[in-house]
């Protein structure tokens, strides 16, 4: 018996290792070698992403004509949609922290008629996708005369619902109400328990608030692309579409002699994604303690 249970748990133990094995092999599969392939495709020419070993690195004089060539792009035109995202998802955040943070308070410490309603309204928006709203957004800004400005931007994607669920359940689950009953009896009115109590202890789930608003404003790339009608608007993810199709290994009849090619295309994507990396970066730690806020109750 001792024999057959060593045996057993050799087997149990060779079959998890395989699991583990074959779950790391995936991964390194679908997404880290696609990564590495990224960051070393600036380095080769076009012909060589095509026909060369796709993990092997090209050269720095490569790279810096990917560069010169990206750079070049009408007039520059990369760093202005850099800009112009820096702007459209700056903006959305400042609205989106203004609002949500105040909305998830109130529907977690108040009572008032139609609160369910509201927040049953909040749950459904929040797990609709964003595409299935651009039509209705469309819509109304465009009777508001706000298509092609960047408050046709701003202010959807001020409108957050995720953020104002997860500041409704921090409220709700973690927030010490003798705390508050102890302002309240002190004195403070209700705005001054919210700004001068309940903001301080609240800043873990608003630094992830904001980096997931921050995110999503940043990657959006549907509504820029139905209501913006200029280059000189477009935010990066947009000015990406338009790369892409100046590149003549996935657009066939696009004009030659721009010099954009498959290289450039990689850079211009690395660019784009350094904001939200430098941003991940520096806010580790203010993720993990607002992942885990709302985690106990009191």
């Amino acid at each position: 018996m001792t024999y057959l249970s060593n045996v057993a748990r050799r087997s149990s133990r060779l079959t998890s290792t395989l699991v583990v094995t074959v779950i790391i092999v995936a991964l390194l599969v679908f997404f880290v070698l696609p990564v590495i392939w990224l960051l070393l495709a600036p380095t080769k020419t076009d012909a060589q992403l095509s026909s060369g070993f796709p993990l092997s690195f090209g050269s720095f004089s490569q790279l810096a004509a990917a560069w010169r060539h990206l750079t070049s792009f009408q007039g520059g035109a990369i760093w202005l949609w850099l800009r112009n995202s820096a702007v459209y998802s700056g903006g959305a955040l400042i609205l989106t922290l203004a609002t949500s943070v105040p909305a998830g308070y109130a529907l977690a410490l108040t009572r008032f008629r139609g609160r369910k309603t509201l927040l049953t309204a909040t749950l459904i928006v929040m797990i609709m996708p964003s595409s299935a709203l651009v039509l209705p957004i469309f819509l109304e800004l465009n009777l508001f005369h706000l298509i092609g400005t960047a408050w046709s931007i701003i202010l959807p994607f001020s409108f957050y619902p995720f953020g104002v669920y997860l500041v409704y359940i921090y409220f709700a689950t973690s927030l010490p109400r003798d705390m508050l009953a102890a302002a309240r009896i002190d004195g403070a009115n209700e705005w001054q328990v919210f700004r001068q109590v309940a903001l301080p202890l609240a800043r873990p789930v608003i630094g992830l608030v904001a980096f997931f608003s921050f995110v999503g404003n940043w990657n959006n790339f549907f509504l820029p692309y139905l209501v913006l009608p200029s280059s000189q608007e477009f935010p990066v993810q947009v000015g990406l579409n338009q790369l892409l199709t100046s590149t003549p290994s996935f657009n066939p009849v696009a004009g030659k002699g721009l010099d954009i090619t498959s290289p450039e295309l990689a850079l211009a994507i690395i660019i784009a994604i350094l904001p939200v990396l430098v941003l991940f970066l520096f806010s580790q730690r203010a993720l993990v303690s607002g992942m885990l806020a709302g985690s106990t109750k009191e």
